[in-house]
C-alpha cells in the first residue's frame, strides 16, 4: 500500500476564494442554471447501484486528460470560485460552492439540487470560476463539470465539509481546522495487491428536517456500487460547532472483496514525544491524530498511541457489537506543536458510532512509515467478520462525530501522554537495550486516590521482560504516572498492555502500545 498525498487535497481546498455567501433562499441562485429533474429518492438510489453491480465496471475515460495535467498545485490555486454562483440549501442553512478539477482530480461528478421527489442537475459552465489569463484551464471544453463541493457557513467566509476525491470527505470540525479524512470505504487496504478506491460519482443535495442539510451520493468501484446518505449538523454555539453526520451505507459487491472496511478514517502522523529522536524538523510534534481510541462492545475503553514505524504495520483489534472507535487528537497544546501556520493543537478528532450493531468483526489500524507531513500514513476501519462475496449487499449505519474529544467519554482515568526514555536508575549502571515507559493518566477517580493509597499499575507485554514498574501521583496535579522499564527478545514488534487499579476496580482505560526495537536508540551506555 502506498500513502496518500495530503498535497493533492490541501492544494485543491486552499484553490478557491472565499466570499460571503449571498442572500439565502432554498435554490441555486439566479446565475446557476438548473437542468430538468429526475425522479428521486434514497431508495432508487439503492435500486440504481444494485443494478450497476450486476455489470462489469466500465470506469468513464477522462476527458482533457492533458489539460488537466498541467492544472497542478499552483495553477489550480489561482482558479478562483464566484460567490454569486453559490448553491443554497434548506432556506440558506448550506450554502455550496464547488471545486474546479486538475491534476490531481480528473473525473467530474454530477451535482444535484433535490426539491421534493426530484433532482435537477447543476449545469456546469465555465461561468463558475474566474480563470487568470494563460491558465491551462482556459483549454478545457466548456462542459467539463465539478470536482467536489464544499458547504459554507451561512454568511461567512468560511467552510465545514468537502468532499473532494475518490470517497473521501472531510471537516473542520469544533475547531474550524481540517486535519484528518473519512473515507465511505475501504477496499484492500494494507494488502500485497493493490489497494482499491472507489470514488462518489454524482452528489443530490436537500434540505434536513432535524440537521443542516442531507447529502446522498452515487459509488463506483471495480469491486463495489454503493448509495450514501448522510444527514449533517452542525453546532452554531460558540465552543459547540461540532459536526455530526448520520450516515446509512449500503455497497453491492461486483465481485469477492479480500478486506472490506466501513467507518474508515484516514489521518497523519510522523512523530511525538515517543519517537522523537527520530525527527529531523525543528518543531516538537507534527501529526493529525495521536491515538486510536476504542469502545469495545464489552464495555472496555482502549487507548493505542500511533506509531510511525519502520514498516507497514496493521493491528488488529477483535470485537462484537463495538459501541465506537475512532482516530483523536488528544494534545491540544500549541506549545507542543510551535506551528502558527496550521494549527496541528486543533485538528479535529473523529468518532464513529455504529447503529443497529454491527456484529462480529475487528477494528483495524492500518500504520505506514512517512518521512514527511504531506502524507496520510494511518488508517483506521471496521472489517465484518463474514468475507463479502460477489452479490453481497453491505449495509452500515453509524454516526460521524467531528469534535475536539470523545463523545460522551467516560467517567474513568484516560491517557494523557506516553514517554520513552533510556532504561535503568539515574546514576548507576544502564541495561543495555532497556527502554523506560512513562506514562500519565488524567480524569475519573484518579484525583481522589494520593499516594499509598492501592493504586497499583497492571502491565503486560507479548515477549521480553517488564521490570521496575511503580506508580505515583504527578506533583501538583491529579494525574497519575506509571513507570516501567522494558527489554525485548528479537527484533520483532512487541504488543504491551496497562491499566490502573485498586484492588479489583479499574481506574483507568486500558493503555496499548505497539514498541518497534529500534524505535528508541539511546546513546551507548555500560552496563
Amino acid at each position: 500500500m502506498t500513502s496518500l498525498s495530503r498535497r493533492d487535497v490541501l492544494g485543491a481546498l486552499a484553490a478557491l476564494g472565499l466570499a460571503p455567501a449571498l442572500p439565502l433562499s432554498a435554490r441555486a441562485e439566479e446565475a446557476t442554471i438548473l437542468g430538468k429533474g429526475r425522479p428521486f429518492s434514497f431508495d432508487g438510489l439503492i435500486a440504481e447501484a444494485k443494478a450497476r453491480a450486476d455489470k462489469p465496471f466500465a470506469p468513464k475515460p477522462v476527458v482533457a486528460a492533458e489539460v488537466l495535467e498541467r492544472i497542478d498545485y499552483e495553477e489550480h490555486w489561482q482558479i478562483k470560485f464566484k460567490a454569486d454562483h453559490t448553491v443554497q440549501i434548506g432556506g440558506g442553512k448550506a450554502p455550496i460552492r464547488f471545486f474546479h478539477l486538475g491534476k490531481f482530480f480528473k473525473e467530474p461528478v454530477g451535482i444535484y439540487v433535490v426539491d421534493g421527489d426530484q433532482a435537477a442537475p447543476v449545469l456546469y459552465s465555465p461561468d463558475f470560476f474566474d480563470v487568470p489569463a494563460g491558465n491551462p484551464a482556459e483549454g478545457l471544453p466548456a462542459d467539463i463539470g465539478f470536482a467536489g463541493f464544499r458547504v459554507m457557513e451561512p454568511g461567512v467566509e468560511r467552510d465545514w465539509l468537502a468532499f473532494l476525491g475518490a470517497a473521501y470527505f472531510r471537516s473542520s470540525g469544533a475547531m474550524d481546522q481540517y486535519g484528518l479524512s473519512a473515507r465511505a470505504i475501504a477496499i484492500d487496504t494494507a494488502l500485497p495487491t493493490p489497494e482499491e478506491f472507489p470514488r462518489f460519482t454524482d452528489f443530490f443535495f436537500a434540505p434536513s428536517e432535524k440537521g443542516t442539510l442531507v447529502i446522498y451520493a452515487a459509488l463506483e468501484g471495480p469491486s463495489v456500487s454503493g448509495a450514501v446518505r448522510w444527514d449533517c449538523a452542525r453546532g452554531t454555539e460558540p465552543g459547540d460547532k461540532g459536526v455530526v453526520m448520520d450516515m446509512a451505507c449500503r455497497f453491492f459487491a461486483r465481485k469477492d472483496i479480500q478486506r472490506l472496511g466501513v467507518g474508515a478514517l484516514t489521518s497523519m502522523f510522523w512523530y511525538n514525544e515517543t519517537n522523537r529522536l527520530a525527527a529531523p524538523d525543528w518543531r516538537p510534534e507534527i501529526h493529525d491524530s495521536d491515538g486510536l481510541a476504542i469502545a469495545t462492545g464489552a464495555g472496555e475503553r482502549l487507548w493505542r498511541p500511533l506509531n510511525n514505524p519502520p514498516r507497514v504495520m496493521t493491528s488488529t483489534f477483535v470485537d462484537r457489537d463495538p459501541k465506537g472507535f475512532g482516530l483523536m487528537q488528544r494534545d491540544r497544546s500549541f506549545e507542543n506543536y510551535q506551528d502558527d501556520g496550521v494549527f496541528y493543537e486543533k485538528r479535529s478528532s473523529v468518532w464513529v458510532e455504529p447503529k443497529n450493531g454491527w456484529g462480529e468483526g475487528a477494528v483495524q489500524l492500518v500504520e505506514i512509515p512517512t518521512v514527511d507531513e504531506i502524507h496520510d500514513n494511518i488508517v483506521a476501519y471496521w472489517v465484518p467478520a463474514k468475507p463479502v462475496k460477489k452479490g453481497d449487499l453491505v449495509a452500515v449505519d453509524y454516526r460521524l462525530t467531528w469534535l475536539a474529544d470523545e463523545p460522551n467519554p467516560p467517567a474513568i482515568g484516560r491517557v494523557i501522554s506516553t514517554r520513552l526514555g533510556i532504561g535503568g536508575v539515574p546514576g548507576q549502571p544502564r541495561p543495555k537495550d532497556t527502554v523506560k515507559y512513562v506514562v500519565d493518566f488524567e480524569g475519573g477517580k484518579l484525583g481522589d486516590y494520593g499516594q499509598g493509597q492501592g493504586v497499583e499499575a497492571v502491565v503486560s507485554a507479548a515477549s521480553g521482560t517488564i521490570s521496575g514498574t511503580y506508580v505515583l501521583p504527578v506533583v501538583g496535579t491529579k494525574r497519575w504516572r506509571a513507570v516501567f522499564d522494558f527489554k525485548p527478545t528479537g527484533n520483532e514488534p512487541v504488543d504491551m498492555r496497562l491499566f490502573l487499579k485498586v484492588e479489583n476496580e479499574a481506574l483507568t482505560e486500558t493503555w496499548l502500545f505497539q514498541h518497534h526495537p529500534g524505535t528508541f536508540v539511546p546513546p551507548a551506555h555500560s552496563g
